[in-house]
Formats: structure tokens, C-alpha cells, sequence
């Protein structure tokens, strides 16, 4: 499985890094915040969540060496053991700093093979006896020269190295568990199911309970029938709450798999600070639970 995306996205990511290289981190995010919010982004006094997360994106998260560590799919391995969590962690297969050091006949028949250094480099390998190697090869090497952070903007991204990992396979098509925490705390969760896959893209906001939370995101569809919460919830809160801690904002990943849970990212700008909340109010509820004394 992988991405295959349109020729305008494929443009558009284009225009947008020569747009970055030819400006700066700051003045594309003003660009990018007032074409999807339509207003003038506030980065002396943000109250909105989205407009403190581009504060975030733009003024900590660069000099933030934990926040890139853990925003790096290979390193931010480290800090999940360091807290406790390495039971957690999905089995790792290889890493490897260029596709040449990569041994193909010796990965197994399924796997998740990603790159380290941005969002949406993955090729899920759900039978590698029909996979196109080429095609994977070409992917992988694309991506591995890309600098991730020209794309909306986040340059926390550009001081990650490039790298190739090979975790176990996990299942197709799960549900991703995505714990939003504000300065160490877990508030509300939503559930994913299909994304990059365009039409097969649903997800749903949860209070903590797993009652069904009063907002969405504009852009998605909802899940069209009440999917079952997980069964590790409580312990998917607490995991969160630990990892959490040390930052005023993350997001936490997880699956759960044959009933266990399995640690899957740590996410600083969601959307790239360009998430459509409705109803809108959310977003200035948001970021009332955003404090960002402890870094201004």
C-alpha cells in the first residue's frame, strides 16, 4: 500500500517548497493561516489553538531538541522507554540511513516501512511477494530527499536526519487512538480509520469517558456508525499523561492490537496548526487549555 496522490497535490507540494525557500517559516505560515481561516494570524498575543500552535511551530518546537527527538519516528523510540513504556513499542525490524543499506530479501513478508523525517512516508506491506520493489525503491528514495519541513511550514522537521524504518505489521486499514495533551494532561481523543486513502477517511472526537465529544473536524467525514471504543482506554490515558508531561502540547498516538496497546507517534503540530474545528468556538476553547507561560 501507497500513497498516490493526485498531479495537483503533487504541484502544489512543489510551489509550496519553492514558495519556503524563497521566503521564510514565518511569513508562509501567515500565508498558509489566512487562506484556510481567512483572518490575520496573532503570533504577539495567540489565543486560538491553532494560532498558538504556529507560535509553537515558530518560536519553540525549532530549538526544541525533545520535541524533534520525539517528533522523529526512530528517536522518539528512546523516549518512550526512558518512560516506561518500552512494552509499548512495535517491534522494530531494521533502520537504515539510505535505501541502498536496506536488505530487501531479508525483511519479512509483511511489514511498515517508514521514513523517519516527515508525516505520510509509509509503505504498508501487507504481502511483499506483489509489491512492485521498484516502485517501493522509488518512493523511499523521494521521500528521503525531501526536506519535510518546506511543506506547511514546520521547521522543528528540518533538523531531523533522514532514515529508514521497518517496524512489524500491525493489520490493515486499524483504527488509530490520537490523545490530545495539554501541558501533560489528556483532555479528549479522536479515532481514524483509512486516512491517505481519500474517500475511506473517518475519524471522531471522544471525551475521555468515550462519550462522543461536542466538536469535529471540518474536512473529514465521521464515522457513520458509533464504532466500539477501545478496550485499553484507561491504560492508552495514563500512557499519555506520562509521555505528555514534559511539553504544553502533544498529541499521542496509539493502536491496539489483539487487544494490547502499541505506541505510534508523537504529533507537536496537527493539521500544521491548520485544523478546522467546528463549532468554531472550539478553537478558542482549545487554546484556553493551551498555557504557554512555561515557554514564553
Amino acid at each position: 500500500m501507497m500513497s498516490d496522490h493526485s498531479t495537483f497535490y503533487k504541484i502544489r507540494r512543489k510551489g509550496q517548497v519553492l514558495a519556503n525557500r524563497l521566503t521564510s517559516y514565518e511569513f508562509m505560515s501567515k500565508v498558509y493561516y489566512y487562506i484556510k481561516f481567512k483572518k490575520v494570524l496573532n503570533l504577539k498575543n495567540p489565543s486560538t489553538f491553532n494560532e498558538k500552535i504556529q507560535w509553537l511551530k515558530l518560536r519553540n518546537f525549532p530549538y526544541n531538541q525533545l520535541v524533534i527527538d520525539c517528533t522523529d519516528k526512530y528517536e522518539v523510540r528512546d523516549y518512550v522507554e526512558n518512560h516506561g513504556g518500552k512494552k509499548y513499542l512495535n517491534k522494530l525490524i531494521g533502520v537504515w540511513d539510505s535505501w541502498e543499506d536496506v536488505n530487501w530479501e531479508e525483511l519479512p513478508n509483511k511489514f511498515a516501512l517508514k521514513c523517519t523525517h516527515g508525516c505520510g512516508y509509509n509503505i504498508i506491506a501487507n504481502d511483499k511477494s506483489i509489491l512492485n520493489k521498484q516502485e517501493v525503491e522509488k518512493n523511499i528514495k523521494k521521500w528521503m530527499s525531501e526536506d519535510f519541513s518546506l511543506f506547511n511550514a514546520e521547521q522543528h522537521y528540518t533538523s531531523i536526519k533522514p532514515r529508514i524504518i521497518c517496524e512489524e505489521h500491525l493489520g490493515e486499514d486499524i483504527i488509530d487512538y490520537k490523545f490530545f495533551c495539554y501541558n501533560g494532561k489528556p483532555l479528549f481523543f479522536y479515532m481514524a480509520q483509512g486516512f491517505g486513502h481519500g474517500k475511506n477517511e473517518r475519524m471522531a472526537f471522544y471525551n475521555l469517558d468515550g462519550s462522543k465529544a461536542p466538536f469535529k473536524r471540518k474536512d473529514y467525514k465521521e464515522f457513520s456508525d458509533e464504532v466500539k471504543q477501545p478496550e485499553n482506554l484507561d491504560e492508552m490515558i495514563k500512557i499519555s499523561e506520562n509521555l505528555s508531561k514534559e511539553f504544553p502540547f502533544v498529541r499521542v498516538d496509539f493502536f491496539e492490537v489483539n487487544k494490547e496497546v502499541i505506541f505510534s507517534e508523537m504529533t507537536f503540530t496537527p493539521g500544521g496548526g491548520l485544523m478546522t474545528i467546528e463549532p468554531n468556538e472550539y478553537d478558542q476553547i482549545w487554546g484556553e487549555w493551551l498555557n504557554l507561560e512555561s515557554v514564553m
